[in-house]
């Protein structure tokens, strides 16, 4: 059995066909790929190469690349391409739903092209229930950033997949800490913290490490992506520390996937086969409005044509959030969390935020 793919026209084997749905040329720009490699990578697929192999010959080209600048001393170029070749390996890893060694080194590799673009982007750790939550933060150059906003991703996108939206903010004067929170990224393929009824105190943790760093004195936002909105909907509930928040593409009652890799994929950000412990946790997540209460400013971003999350998946998000201070931005033909808008979208992000928590003292403690 073949499928069209919606970007070439081609006719390709159902898994082939599902890796483009998921991972659109939209998408792979978005979180960092050069548009040239995100059609090479496209194509590539398309002829058979898989897609873990086609994205890593990708990285490789751009970390050679990367090398022979640094050899010759032009850093910006080098650190193009140790972006470009950080987003390729962030794709590679996407093509395994489940935690097996070719994904932890895969991810691994991707950390390492990661780390390669400091001081300009500073790993940082935090210790939580016996392991490590990790992340990358962005500052401003001018000096101390206005405010922070903390950003994560959902069950497979993490950590410097947004570093494009750290740019937007970091231009705004906003200090941007982008999490791997419990569930992602070396958080969970490294450390083995994973999503249960209790996520929220690990992401919690990331605002106990902005209020640790003396560069980080002003207001705290938090900002999720796709599964990941949820998690900063229930931060935002319970956390008088958080300033503001958006909620960008995700479900208010997440519930077990119908179609086997989905479910693959949240089983492995539980950590966990057994499908009824996956769904105990899903349901221990629904955010209820009558009990989960945001009290800061929301701005929830919704996409017309995003096949993940419907606005009735989000609407509940509103119900939870003062009317006076919530704002709702719909794109009619958006796709899910808007690949196919962000710069538009990380330019309203970024000035929302600015205008919600830059000037605000810090919130107590």
């Amino acid at each position: 059995m073949t499928t069209g793919d919606p970007e070439t026209g081609a006719e390709l084997p159902p898994l082939v066909a599902a890796q483009h749905r998921a991972m659109p040329f939209t998408r792979l720009t978005d979180c960092g790929m050069d548009p040239a490699d995100a059609r090479r990578l496209l194509a590539d697929t398309t002829a058979g190469i898989p897609w873990q192999d086609a994205a890593t010959i990708i990285a490789d080209v751009q970390l050679e690349r990367a090398r022979s600048a640094e050899a010759a001393g032009h850093g910006s170029t080098a650190r193009q391409a140790y972006r470009f070749a950080s987003a390729a390996l962030m794709f590679a890893q996407m093509a395994y739903q489940s935690d097996i060694p070719e994904k932890g080194e895969l991810y691994a590799r991707h950390t390492a092209a990661t780390a390669a673009l400091a001081p300009g982007v500073e790993r940082v750790e935090i210790t939580h229930r016996g392991g490590v939550l990790s992340g990358w933060l962005s500052l401003p150059q001018a000096a101390p950033p206005r405010a922070t906003v903390i950003v994560w991703g959902g069950l497979s996108g993490w950590g410097a997949a947004y570093l494009s939206l750290a740019d937007a903010y970091t231009a705004r004067g906003l200090a941007c800490l982008l999490a791997e929170g419990p569930g992602q990224g070396e958080s969970r393929l490294r450390h083995g913290l994973y999503v249960d009824e209790q996520v929220t105190d690990g992401f919690a943790r990331f605002v106990d490490l902005v209020e640790a760093d003396p560069r980080l004195s002003g207001a705290i936002g938090v900002q999720g992506i796709s599964f990941g909105g949820l998690f900063a909907a229930h931060l935002a509930a319970a956390d008088p520390r958080v300033g503001a928040v958006v909620v960008n593409g995700a479900p208010a009652a997440p519930t077990v996937p119908e179609f086997r890799t989905a479910r693959e994929q949240m089983a492995a950000v539980v950590g966990t086969d057994d499908l009824v412990r996956v769904a105990a946790v899903m349901d221990g997540l629904r955010l209820d409005p009558d009990k989960h209460r945001i009290r800061c400013p929301l701005l929830l971003l919704h996409g017309g044509r995003d096949p993940l999350a419907g606005y009735e998946d989000q609407e509940p998000f509103l119900r939870a959030a003062d009317p006076a201070t919530s704002t709702v931005r719909i794109w009619p033909d958006g796709q899910h969390t808007l690949y196919n808008h962000a710069a538009e979208r990380d330019a309203l992000t970024g000035d929302w935020f600015t205008d919600h928590l830059a000037g605000r003292a810090t919130p107590k403690r």
